[in-house]
């Protein structure tokens, strides 16, 4: 059954290019790293919308009620939650307070499927970043959560290497010796995330976060496999260094311009 006009749908399965065209952007959103958390309780258009982000990169976790999202809230750092204001359980007002509240550095854009001037001002009066009604257009969406994005995390120079291997995150490419490095977005973010570190030590934990969902199991090896074949792909010699007990790093990562 199609659902309802007013919501928005996904564009349709398509293979992620390797230059984002057209977004104009300095590659600041494209980090794999970015976490998304949907609270919407008409759940095919949750799902719709996560399955769209999903295909942009983006690590999307979804709440179908206002008390769901205000858990998941309190024990995931997300960087921007998208936010039905009419929600079952705690209310979209409610639960835009407490997350402003809590003086995270996440953002917030809140739908509504009312677009009223007075209704966009109370919305935003809650302490919500930026106000977004239904229906909406999902390009218009993806526009807005990136700039959101952007504000969210701390700016990534648009290079990251270290040694000879250079990763650009607009571009979404990896070189090694200026051979081309292909990757999965799965290896790919690992990778950025370790580079964007500068150097510093990151647990499995945080990229189990960074990288992966809430659908991951915290007690899966996937970090470790991923690891693995990532150190496999770029050859030798290795710049993946394993901290036994703590997680991974990449001492001659360097933040560089581009």
């Amino acid at each position: 059954m199609n659902p309802p006009q007013w919501r928005a749908r996904a564009p349709p399965p398509r293979r992620i290019p390797q230059r984002c065209a057209g977004c104009g952007d300095d590659g600041v959103w494209h980090r794999w790293g970015v976490r998304i958390l949907i609270v919407e309780d008409e759940q095919p258009l949750a799902d719709a919308v996560a399955r769209g982000l999903r295909r942009e990169g983006m690590a999307v976790d979804v709440a179908y009620d206002g008390d769901s999202g205000h858990e998941k809230a309190a024990v995931t750092r997300y960087d921007v939650v998208v936010l039905d204001r009419d929600l079952p359980g705690m209310s979209g007002d409610r639960l835009c307070a407490e997350i402003t509240g809590s003086r995270a550095v996440t953002r917030v854009l809140m739908l509504t499927a009312s677009g009223t001037v007075s209704d966009r001002v109370a919305g935003l009066s809650l302490g919500a970043d930026d106000y977004l009604s239904k229906p909406f257009a999902f390009p218009e969406l993806v526009a807005r959560l990136r700039a959101l994005g952007r504000r969210a995390t701390p700016a990534v120079p648009p290079v990251l290497s270290a040694g000879d291997v250079v990763l650009d995150p607009s571009r979404r490419t990896v070189s090694r010796s200026g051979t081309p490095v292909e990757l999965t977005r799965k290896e790919f973010g690992v990778l950025e995330v370790l580079l964007a570190a500068g150097g510093g030590l990151v647990s499995s934990e945080e990229l189990l976060e960074r990288v992966w969902d809430e659908n991951a199991d915290p007690f899966t090896t996937t970090v470790r496999v991923t690891v693995m074949t990532l150190r496999k792909k770029l050859g030798e010699p290795g710049i993946i260094e394993t901290v036994v007990g703590s997680g991974y790093r990449v001492p001659s990562a360097e933040l560089a311009p581009g």
